[in-house]
């Protein structure tokens, strides 16, 4: 928009001043989605190549596809057969499966981690995968140990997946630390499925 259109013989034109403000707004909010927190140096550049991610549809081009519930974990869970978390969520899941296997590329996570924000899914993690029968040991990525091994969260995944994960909240910054499961900053929309009475919960969005 050139300058001279917000300004006509009378002075400012103030609706395409308020247009261009707003439209400056947007683009930094934008911005900021993209960069996110503060992480390491060494993760700026996967960040970068999965920024293309923000939009869900790219994901789902790419073989990514929605798990469809929200993980959450209100209330943390110690034991009972699942890993110790602290309260947070994990979030909406999309899964590829064709990233399944026993080597773990650092720039290809297994899982893209959303949130719902009004009606949009916003990226705030991703999730390095391995099924524990691929690996008796923690495979390691981006110098962590996956976490487990754990059960597959139900329904999910099945209860006797047995699996290594690691979290990385590159997009959203997490009180409970970079590569922890949950983060307390992610938040599960009400709904009316839950598939657990203590600890984990699922809800359809």
């Amino acid at each position: 928009m050139k300058m001279s259109a917000l300004v006509s013989r009378r002075g400012p034109n103030l609706a395409a001043l308020l247009t261009l403000a707003a439209t400056i707004s947007g683009a930094a909010t934008i911005l900021q989605a993209q960069t996110g927190p503060k992480i390491p140096a060494e993760l700026v550049p996967v960040r970068a190549a999965l920024d293309k991610y923000h939009d869900p549809i790219v994901a789902v081009h790419d073989g990514y596809f929605s798990t469809l519930g929200c993980i959450d974990f209100p209330t943390g869970e110690k034991g009972n057969g699942m890993m110790s978390y602290k309260p947070g969520a994990m979030g909406v899941h999309f899964l590829n499966p064709a990233l399944i296997g026993p080597k773990l590329d650092p720039m290809k996570p297994q899982v893209l981690l959303y949130e719902w924000v009004g009606d949009r899914l916003q990226l705030t993690g991703a999730e390095w995968f391995m099924p524990a029968q691929l690996s008796k040991t923690a495979p390691m990525i981006h110098g962590q140990a996956l976490q487990g091994p754990m059960e597959g969260h139900e329904p999910v995944l099945p209860k006797e997946l047995h699996h290594w994960d690691l979290h990385v909240w590159l997009w959203k910054d997490n009180p409970n630390g970079l590569f922890s499961s949950t983060n307390s900053a992610v938040k599960c929309a009400k709904g009316p499925y839950s598939f657990a009475d203590k600890g984990p919960k699922m809800v359809m969005q």
